[in-house]
Parts: C-alpha cells; structure tokens; sequence
C-alpha cells in the first residue's frame, strides 16, 4: 500500500486570492474546489479579522480551520474545533493608547476579538475594513471594553505614524509587535509579540498531519513573509512586494486580479481548471 503525502494549500486573501474589487473570482473558485478534489487540504490565513473573512470562506465552500489576525486566531467557522486558540492584549494597553490619542495623532482606534469589535468612533468611508457608523454599545471606553483583545488597530494622521510605533514599541514593545499595514492609509496593526502567519500555519500542518515540505502558501504583503519563509513552497503574487518575492520559492505568472492563485494551480501544480 503506498501512503499518499497530505499536502496543504494555505491562501492569503486580500492581494492573492481575492481580486481587486475585492471578491473571489469564478476561476478562483472552480480551481481551489479542484484542489480539494485533488485530495490538497485549502485552508485561509489571513491578516483579516473573522468577521470579515468568513464570508470569503463560505464561497470557497471551504470546511478546513480558518487563520485570522495574522496568526492571532485559529477557529472553524461555524463549528467547534479541538484546536481552536486565540492570542490576547491586555486591555491596559488599549486605555493608555486610547489616553493618548490626541497627542499620538490617533483618528480611528479600534479593538478586536472573535466576538469583539469596538472603536473610538466609525471609520471614513474609504477605510472599507470597519463600519462607518457603530452602536452605542460598540463605542471603545473601560466600560465597554470587558475582555482582553486580539488586535488594536490605529488609523493615524500620516505625519504621526512613526512617532505612534516609537511610543508603542518603547512602551509596550515586550509584550506586542507594532506592524504598518501595506496600502495607501496610515494604519498601524498592535498584536501579541512574535505571534504570526507562520505561527497559524504550523498549527494547521500539525493538525492535518503536513509535513513543511508539502506546504503550498500564497501570499502578497508584508505580514506573509513569515508564512512564505515556513512554507515548503512560498509562492509570492506577480504583484507581490520585491521584499516577499526576494524570499519566495516561486512567484506566479499572474497577479491577484488576473486570477493568479487559480492560474498558478492550473500551470505549475498541474489541477485542472474549468476556465
């Protein structure tokens, strides 16, 4: 009997699965069901809190643990997992930051957990990843603020975030990593220290029983580059950062929007695809 190696597929979403709109693509889709039926397990790891990912994981009609807050939350969506965990802040630092926000030059703060989403006060419209108007009871103060957090994450003036990651890291830097996001906005993301993409992704070829080798991770940004390092096969996007592609072991012929992952699956992992 010739035991097949378990090989797994880990998919950033936003610059690598999703395409620029953003949404999954029908090719997209067609290929990772591919996938699947070609015996890959495909999993989700992702920068993007649950509640705004899970969506993107029904379409994919995906039943594998999901990787959110890069790597601060593993969960099933929808079920109970065994494995399931979650790395804290404690809720000092998001009322000293919230202190200070006016002398940090701090917009936008806002907490999340699994359950949890509270802010200063809503977003501009153009900062798609929090709602524009929120409830009273969503407004972020000691009172409403009862667990510790997953992530804190600032919108800031654009002269001011330097000086918030000198203060943050300065300050709170044993206990948190302070990391810029990619993209036009100011935003900076507070999460537990050294807890990472990578950190998800060995949880999840634990539990599937992966070997590092047989891992197959896509991804764009900053925050994949320790997924892209731990993985077997770190695949960046066509339209990754030069720092992601430096380290990759392969980059894909195309990018996000011209349904790169799916491609990529078709031309070099040879799973066939409908489109």
């Amino acid at each position: 009997m010739i035991l097949i190696a378990k090989k797994l597929i880990a998919l950033d979403l936003d610059g690598t699965t999703l395409n620029d709109k953003p949404e999954i693509s029908e090719m997209t889709k067609q290929a990772i069901k591919a996938a699947q039926q070609d015996g890959y397990i495909v999993s989700i790891v992702t920068g993007r809190p649950n509640r705004i990912s899970e969506n993107f994981y029904d379409d994919l009609s995906l039943n594998t643990p999901m990787i959110n807050f890069n790597g601060n939350l593993g969960i099933l969506p929808h079920n109970r997992w065994e494995l399931e965990y979650q790395y804290t802040i404690e809720k000092d630092i998001v009322m000293d930051l919230l202190e200070q926000s006016k002398q940090l030059g701090i917009n936008l703060l806002a907490v999340e957990g699994r359950n949890m989403f509270l802010a200063n006060h809503g977003a501009k419209s153009n900062l798609g990843f929090f709602p524009s108007v929120i409830k009273s009871d969503e407004i972020l103060n000691q009172h409403t603020l009862t667990d510790n957090p997953i992530s804190i994450t600032v919108e800031l003036q654009p002269d001011a975030k330097q000086a918030f990651i000198d203060y943050t890291e300065t300050k709170f830097g044993d206990a948190v990593d302070v990391a810029p996001w990619g993209g036009p906005h100011p935003i900076v993301e507070v999460t537990t220290k050294g807890i990472k993409k990578s950190t998800g992704l060995k949880v999840l070829a634990d539990y599937f029983g992966v070997s590092q080798k047989d891992i197959y991770a896509f991804g764009d940004e900053a925050n994949d580059l320790s997924m892209i390092s731990y993985a077997g096969h770190g695949i960046a996007m066509k339209n990754a950062i030069p720092s992601i592609k430096d380290i990759a072991t392969d980059v894909t012929d195309y990018t996000n929007d011209q349904n790169g992952v799916a491609k990529y699956l078709r031309d070099h992992m040879d799973i066939a695809v409908g489109l």
